[in-house]
């Protein structure tokens, strides 16, 4: 059947093949394999977005994103949402921000959050939904077992990533590469000093989104151990991402917080390349110790380990991002599960067996 899918973006990023978020990067992910498989594929996000099914945009936000910004922005959530339902025979609404429950639709249609973060960063009431035909789940096993246990908590889907557009052929430089959000809890301070340590350059790509907690961590902790040899180039695009994991010796993932799916990780694996973290998470479940990178506890071992990696073989990495991580199975598992959900009066049984 040919499904007309709803998929509603955090209020406060936008999305496209060039997003910095995890959420956004999937989201985009999706959209995109619903056009390509021939359903109907709605996104409401901020304005700026690029979406290849019907786009509908919300304003952006000016200045700090403090709490009145995000009540704004997911008010006019809600009334796009709203807005959409009226407009189009939506079977599914699919959410992705951390603050869904905030702009919740009215009953009736179906509706899938997607859990991108560690379940501890949502309110314990959301993740509990009262409203009917209200379903969630995670991107990984750790972040499943993590997760309240509720009648409606579907088995994971984990994140996929383009391994096809990923595996591109770039000659190996001695450098180590940082990719992401720029906040405290992705631990680039830690990453600058395990490079330190290796003696080794070290390429910082990400943005500082205006959070005055983030852009305190950057004026604070970031740029003071900034140098020749350790450079933050801001926020990359997906061609220039791709360059930069394929041609570096490997990625540092110094995350504090509980990884859900290290989206970028597997986008390193994809490139060729192997991946130094922290065993934080989803890390595990993503790199093989040893084989596709190393988990280290201290920074002194990871700086250690960025010696090592030079070690691995970049095809063994490219080959198991394609065994495990196929943005292509991932979208088949969504749709299979959005059928089932379409159809849920067949029963729980259907609902695991899809998911």
């Amino acid at each position: 059947m040919s499904l007309t899918i709803l998929n509603v973006a955090y209020p406060l990023a936008p999305v496209g093949p060039d997003a910095v978020g995890g959420a956004e990067q999937i989201l985009t992910q999706i959209d995109h394999g619903l056009v390509a498989c021939g359903h109907h594929s709605i996104v409401i996000a901020q304005a700026g977005s690029q979406t290849a099914g019907t786009f509908v945009p919300v304003p952006v936000e000016k200045g700090v994103l403090d709490e009145l910004a995000r009540r704004r922005a997911q008010c006019r959530h809600r009334d796009a949402i709203i807005a959409a339902l009226q407009r189009w025979p939506v079977h599914i609404v699919h959410l992705h921000g951390i603050d869904f429950d905030r702009y919740l639709p009215p009953p009736g249609v179906p509706v899938l959050v997607t859990l991108h973060l560690p379940a501890s960063w949502y309110p314990q009431d959301a993740l509990a939904p009262s409203r009917p035909a209200t379903w969630l789940h995670c991107v990984g096993s750790a972040q499943h077992e993590a997760c309240p246990k509720h009648p409606r908590l579907l088995p994971p889907i984990p994140n996929g990533v383009a391994v096809d557009r990923l595996a591109v052929s770039h000659a190996k430089r001695r450098f180590a590469v940082v990719l992401g959000r720029i906040c405290p809890e992705k631990g680039v301070h830690l990453a600058i000093e395990a490079a330190r340590r290796a003696d080794i350059p070290l390429l910082i790509a990400g943005e500082v989104f205006p959070y005055e907690a983030h852009r305190r961590y950057f004026d604070e902790e970031v740029r003071p151990r900034l140098d020749s040899k350790r450079r933050f180039i801001g926020p990359v695009g997906f061609v220039r991402k791709r360059r930069l994991l394929s041609a570096a010796q490997c990625l540092l993932v110094a995350s504090l917080a509980p990884e859900t799916s290290s989206l970028v990780a597997r986008e390193a694996l994809a490139c060729g390349t192997p991946v130094v973290g922290f065993p934080n998470g989803a890390l595990p479940e993503t790199i093989e110790h040893g084989r596709t990178g190393f988990l280290v506890e201290t920074v002194e071992a990871m700086a250690d380990a960025i010696g090592e990696a030079t070690k691995l073989d970049p095809h063994l990495c490219r080959n198991e991002a394609g065994r495990r991580f196929s943005a292509g199975r991932m979208i088949q598992r969504y749709v299979e599960l959005y059928e089932a959900l379409v159809g849920r009066r067949a029963g729980p049984a259907r609902l695991e067996g899809a998911a």
